[in-house]
């Protein structure tokens, strides 16, 4: 399998496969069932993945664990505006992962860039200081734009009508993410080019 079609791959199996199964079972079952069924994809795919590897896939983890958590999140259910917090709640909980991790030796986008861009020469490139200081990075402002996300969210559902808020809170989750990834690929740019340099001198 190329690596074009290994991630188109690994984002179907472990995010729309998932969410269209839970559309489709919702019609026919409550929504813990059928948030229940669709979360058996990514782990199903984590445990292939995990016996063929003998390591746990860092990108379905976290597919795998932001399933669990909304299904922990529509058992405790609440007031409207606890409802509205929800989504938020899972977006901050991520930005918590990725910000945490850099108490690690190393930072979950290390993992996440491992598996879908990286090539054979990828783990012998954490040896230079450069390439684990982008990988940090990238990690920290992926971390900071998620949680910052989903405060403003959580701030506008208790200042902000229902209405407005569901107007409004898709502008502000595509704003942020949208801005981190054209951050992302400008920065990879610019770091790959100078990372390269760093290696050609090296060498």
């Amino acid at each position: 399998m190329s690596k074009r079609a290994y991630v188109i791959f690994t984002l179907l199996i472990n995010g729309i496969v998932p969410w269209a199964l839970y559309v489709w079972l919702s019609d026919y079952m409550s929504s813990i069932a059928a948030l229940s069924i669709a979360t058996l994809v990514p782990l199903a795919d984590n445990l292939v993945h995990l016996a063929k590897h003998r390591k746990l896939d860092a990108f379905g983890s976290l597919m795998l664990f932001t399933f669990l958590l909304t299904i922990a999140l529509v058992l405790f259910g609440g007031s409207e505006k606890m409802l509205l917090v929800r989504e938020s709640l899972i977006t901050a909980s991520v930005g918590l992962i990725f910000l945490g991790s850099l108490c690690f030796r190393r930072p979950i986008m290390y993992y996440l860039a491992l598996r879908f861009i990286g090539g054979s020469e990828f783990p012998s490139n954490w040896n230079y200081a450069y390439f684990r200081f982008v990988l940090r990075l990238m990690t920290f402002v992926w971390g900071i734009m998620l949680t910052m996300e989903a405060a403003v969210r959580v701030v506008m559902v208790f200042r902000l009508s229902t209405a407005t808020y569901l107007a409004l809170s898709n502008f502000v989750l595509y704003g942020f993410i949208g801005a981190a990834l054209l951050w992302t690929i400008a920065y990879r740019r610019h770091s790959g080019a100078k990372f390269a340099r760093i290696k050609q001198h090296a060498a």
